[in-house]
């Protein structure tokens, strides 16, 4: 699916249930997949170990799987690195370790497109490098190039079965007001 419909997902959830749920950010996402960890993989250095906590190259018969097949990393979350690359809500900068450095407290680069934004955990496709923690994807309107509707959806992308999101509750939740204004400037962006 698009960031878009990943989004929509979030405001429906939080129209549904009142809680406020959002794409993590890039700096979110590493942080929850290293779960501690300083290493290339929150397991060590080492891919040889790659196949046990996720689906890739070498692994996956070249499809996706169910979830929690394999094992999680040291906090319990499970599929972070392999099986579907994750949206986040960054725009995607090739200095984006550069550009964060100088923020600290709130790492995230605010979108001011729809394209590019960063995906993280490499997918089922992918060779074991593109699933180190830091490991970085760009979206590519080519994902979309076989779309037949007219006009070409906001929701899909025909050529991306390896791409999916996850989603974050954050502690300190937003007033209605800032719910609604994040969605808005989210969701109209060109």
């Amino acid at each position: 699916m698009s960031q878009y419909a990943a989004l929509m997902y979030c405001k429906w959830l939080y129209k549904k249930t009142g809680v406020f749920y959002r794409l993590p950010t890039e700096a979110e996402w590493e942080y929850a997949a290293r779960a501690g960890a300083t290493t290339a993989y929150p397991f060590g250095d080492d891919d040889k170990q790659l196949g046990d906590f996720g689906w890739y190259a070498a692994n996956s018969n070249n499809k996706y799987h169910q979830v929690m097949q394999k094992k999680p990393n040291a906090w319990g979350l499970y599929d972070m690195l392999g099986n579907v690359a994750e949206w986040t809500l960054d725009q995607y900068k090739e200095n984006y370790f550069e550009e964060i450095k100088s923020d600290v407290d709130d790492p995230w680069i605010k979108p001011t497109s729809k394209h590019p934004v960063t995906l993280r955990g490499g997918t089922f496709r992918d060779e074991s490098d593109k699933l180190r923690c830091a490991a970085r994807l760009k979206s590519d309107l080519k994902w979309n190039a076989r779309d037949p509707q007219i006009p070409r959806s906001k929701w899909w992308n025909a050529d991306a079965p390896f791409i999916g999101f996850r989603i974050v509750r954050p502690v300190k939740q937003p007033s209605p007001d800032e719910a609604e204004q994040f969605f808005t400037q989210l969701l109209s962006l060109k």
